[in-house]
């Protein structure tokens, strides 16, 4: 019997979340495939006698759709093949390790400078280095989050140092506005191909995020596009993504990777069935041409 399992965080029920959930699900079963959904909430993996152990069964593969890097790596260990890897799902998790990855690879990348930890709570003057380098409005980002959550804009000095202050003991990032604010490009790639793509527009919020409301509009793919967001699938090794692009002139750059991008926005505005592709995708990566 083919079998899978898919392993989903316990704690969030949003609606674009279950609707990822669901409808892989729905789509692995018109493949004939058993999906088991596992939340980590009643997941049990650990060491012991130096040793991983793990309550998860016996399954020919595991679509992950968490970000629970600790979990991703164990699973790994304990010989399960997860989708996607425990290592690129790490590399997009974490903004910061994104961009030191995908520099020095031709791929277009907003000027960023890691912000050091500050773990004394006394007034940073490091944020004035963002200031002097990237210029005014500054975007600031904690390296951990998504939905276009912990991203902030500062305008100039004063906010600049009163976000800086507010992140205290968190990892954050100073990066270069590119662009015009509240637009971008989403891309979702399977299997390392782009398969289709939207333009998020928000006319009230600096983040495009249709989660913050933003709308989506189809648009075709370009030549460069294709090449900026293959390259960057590519160098992560990622099989599933949304890859965000932002615009600045002729130039495309990447502003984030999310190894979990829901798509049920995305196949509204665009009419793709990105569930169906990708169950397609995974029963060929395992079991062959159906």
């Amino acid at each position: 019997m083919k079998k899978c399992a898919i392993i989903a965080n316990g704690y969030y029920h949003g609606d674009s979340y279950m609707d990822q959930i669901n409808s892989i699900t729905y789509e692995l079963e018109l493949l004939n495939v058993s999906v088991d959904r596992i939340y980590t909430d009643k997941l049990i993996a650990g060491i012991s006698n130096s040793n991983v152990l793990s309550a998860v069964g016996d399954y020919d593969f595991i679509v992950f759709l968490d970000k629970d890097i600790y979990l991703s790596h164990m699973l790994e260990k304990a010989g399960y093949n997860l989708v996607n890897s425990a290592r690129s799902i790490e590399l997009c998790d974490d903004k910061m390790k994104t961009y030191v990855v995908l520099s020095n690879n031709d791929i277009n990348i907003p000027d960023t400078i890691s912000a050091p930890l500050n773990y004394a709570n006394i007034e940073d003057n490091f944020c004035l280095n963002a200031e002097n380098l990237l210029g005014y409005p500054v975007v600031i980002k904690e390296v951990y989050g998504s939905m276009g959550k912990n991203v902030y804009l500062a305008k100039n000095r004063q906010e600049l140092k009163a976000i800086s202050a507010k992140l205290t003991h968190v990892p954050y990032l100073f990066q270069k506005f590119i662009g015009v604010g509240g637009a971008d490009i989403r891309v979702i790639l399977i299997g390392g191909k782009c398969v289709g793509a939207m333009k998020r527009q928000n006319n009230n919020d600096f983040r495009s995020n249709i989660e913050l409301g933003g709308f989506g509009t189809k648009i075709q793919l370009t030549d460069d596009l294709i090449n900026i967001c293959e390259k960057t699938a590519s160098v992560l090794q990622l099989d599933y993504c949304g890859i965000d692009i932002l615009q600045e002139g002729a130039k495309n750059y990447v502003c984030e990777v999310n190894s979990n991008a829901f798509f049920k926005g995305f196949k509204s505005v665009t009419g793709i069935n990105v569930a169906k592709l990708y169950a397609q995708f995974l029963y060929e990566k395992f079991y062959g041409k159906n």
